[in-house]
């Protein structure tokens, strides 16, 4: 099965020197060919390329792949209640130069728009005289990925920008004076596009990674959800909009199409364990083997192993899944197509303190990391405390917290320790323990894995080359548990959480009376925090719930000191970049709260 990651992105303007023509020809100023927007488009394949092209940047911004330039981490993760930096100072560990000049906040802005140019060309090209169809249906569903491309766009522009200019045609000219929608407007436009569209997406795809009609019902359920809560921040009713949000999640969870994975499957299933080599000092060379330890494999683990991720997989979790693929990728035809996840969030045992005691960049201590986003103590620890511990995801298979020492003149050398501990015993001093203690946490299934693609042909265990998850079914069941709870139905609120905690074979199960004493909705992040770790966009998360509910969490549970004392204002969305206000000049752009002067 052809995936869209071996499909090369090909020029949309033809090469005018293919044309037979001397110099001079070149140099005349009345052109025989002349290619503009209205006619550059001569083939429906034409337009699929554009589309494509969207796909890749959308992989890229959600994957956190090269391509992104490393902004979109600080989008998805860094700096928020669930991650950090191992440096202090570094990135969002520290508020008090963060404004709008920041690059992260004008590069998220400028990507997103950039995937509503593309999307905005393609609905317009759908409709030219000179395309043909193979049929209806082809044109249909071009229209309709397009739509949801900028649906999902704008969806992200309203969670974290709030205000943004609704662009519905290609712009063929220098404009100074776009206006701004608000964040309800900037909703609803989405919401409108999606719902135009929603019957004209495919139930199921055999291509794997194209967007279907569930992606779209999800999208639908949250954007309705934020819309009630921002409706509710300016001091309306959003009791329609949650019970929309409702009405579409359970399109989504009760349609019959998906289902949460809650036994064995795919590629792996067979493999009641997996073993995994420990090598002195991490040299992988035979001699240097010197032992080895064993964990007993999950479904839950199963849901993150290669060949396991799309739906065509067999996987009824999967909504919509970025595409990777390693022979696109070695072959040079997509450079991006792999996820740099060993490398983000996994773990630096080399060199530091850490290093007198267990080194490598092997499978056994979760690849060749450098600890960009580390987990915070919140998600790491806290959410599994006490009665909370029971959870196949806190399993050791899925979540490993032990290691095996591999430094001969070790203390710890061949036993089998938490990371915790090891930090704990070689710290002198609770500052030493502070320092040390990002640099390696636990090692998920989700960002390594006990056999990485490629070693054999150079490959160093910095990339996976598994797809994706985009939207997976188990955060559309937390989105329409949120709209229940923000409706009042506290009882229905828990038993959507408590589908996850059952499949995860919890011990303790949320109550009706635990939901309606939690008025800042910690049960459902906290929630969200071990089902989705490594996976949601945390940002858009916090800041789509209003109030302080995100600076609140930031400050509660960021890792270093530098957090607490630089953050000391309040907001609920990020700035407008200043470089969009300035272009801007025809219209003036308000900066949004919290942002003024900074």
């Amino acid at each position: 099965m052809k995936k869209i990651t071996n499909i090369l992105l090909v020029a949309l303007f033809i090469n005018l020197c293919s044309v037979s023509c001397n110099e001079d020809e070149l140099l005349t100023e009345n052109p025989k060919y002349s290619y503009t927007v209205d006619n550059i488009f001569t083939t429906s394949s034409q337009i699929d390329q554009v589309l494509i092209s969207i796909y890749r940047d959308i992989r890229i911004m959600e994957t956190c792949t090269s391509g992104s330039g490393g902004w979109m981490i600080y989008l998805k993760y860094s700096g928020t209640d669930m991650y950090t930096h191992r440096f202090e100072s570094e990135y969002f560990n520290e508020w008090s130069n963060k404004n709008s000049l920041f690059s992260n906040f004008s590069s998220a802005w400028e990507h997103l728009f950039r995937i509503i140019s593309q999307a905005n060309l393609a609905i317009a090209a759908a409709d030219y005289p000179q395309i043909e169809w193979g049929s209806e249906q082809e044109k249909t569903y071009a229209i309709a990925q397009a739509k949801f491309f900028r649906a999902y766009a704008y969806r992200n522009l309203g969670e974290v920008f709030g205000q943004a200019p609704i662009i519905n045609d290609p712009i063929s000219s220098p404009k100074y004076d776009f206006e701004f929608a608000d964040r309800k407007t900037v909703y609803q436009f989405a919401i409108d596009d999606l719902e135009t569209i929603e019957n004209d997406l495919p139930v199921t795809a055999s291509q794997e990674g194209r967007i279907v009609r569930g992606a779209a019902q999800h999208e639908l359920s949250e954007l309705y959800l934020a819309l009630g809560i921002q409706q509710e921040e300016e001091g309306t009713d959003g009791t329609a909009s949650y019970n929309k949000s409702i009405e579409y999640a359970n399109k989504v969870i009760d349609g019959g199409t998906y289902a949460l994975i809650n036994s064995r499957f795919g590629a792996r299933a067979a493999e009641d364990s997996i073993t995994y080599d420990v090598y002195n000092y991490g040299n992988f060379i035979p001699k240097a083997l010197v032992g080895s330890f064993k964990l007993k494999t999950n479904y839950y683990w199963d849901l993150f192993q290669e060949g396991n991720v799309n739906y065509q997989n067999g996987n009824t979790e999967c909504i919509w899944a970025a595409q990777t693929n390693y022979d696109a990728y070695k072959s040079g035809g997509d450079d991006n197509a792999y996820l740099i996840y060993p490398r983000i969030f996994g773990n630096v045992l080399r060199g530091n303190i850490q290093g007198a005691h267990i080194q490598g960049a092997l499978e056994n201590v979760g690849g060749r990391g450098v600890g960009y986003n580390s987990l915070s103590d919140y998600p790491r620890n806290l959410v599994y405390e006490g009665k909370w511990n029971d959870d196949m995801r806190n399993s050791e298979v899925v979540f490993r917290r032990h290691i095996m020492g591999n430094v001969p003149d070790s203390p710890f050398y061949l036993k089998y320790f938490t990371i915790d501990s090891l930090h704990r015993a070689i710290s002198t001093t609770e500052e030493e323990y502070k320092m040390i203690h990002p640099w390696a946490g636990p090692i998920s299934c989700k960002f390594s894995s006990d056999k990485f693609t490629g070693v054999s042909e150079g490959q160093n265990r910095s990339n996976l080359f598994r797809n994706d998850y985009i939207i997976r079914l188990s955060e559309t069941i937390l989105l329409r548990a949120e709209a229940k709870q923000r409706n009042g139905d506290n009882a229905g609120a828990a038993a959507d959480i408590n589908m996850l905690r059952e499949r995860a074979q919890c011990t303790y199960l949320v109550t009706a009376g635990d939901i309606a004493a939690d008025a800042n909705f910690d049960i459902i992040l906290d929630e969200r925090a071990r089902e989705l770790v490594y996976e949601e966009n945390r940002w858009n998360t916090l800041l789509r719930m209003g109030g302080t509910i995100a600076v609140d969490r930031i400050r509660k549970y960021q890792y270093w000191p530098i957090t607490k004392t630089t953050l000391t204002y309040d907001f609920n969305l990020w700035p407008i970049p200043q470089n969009v206000i300035d272009s801007n000049s025809g219209w003036p752009v308000k900066q949004n709260p919290g942002w003024e002067n900074r």
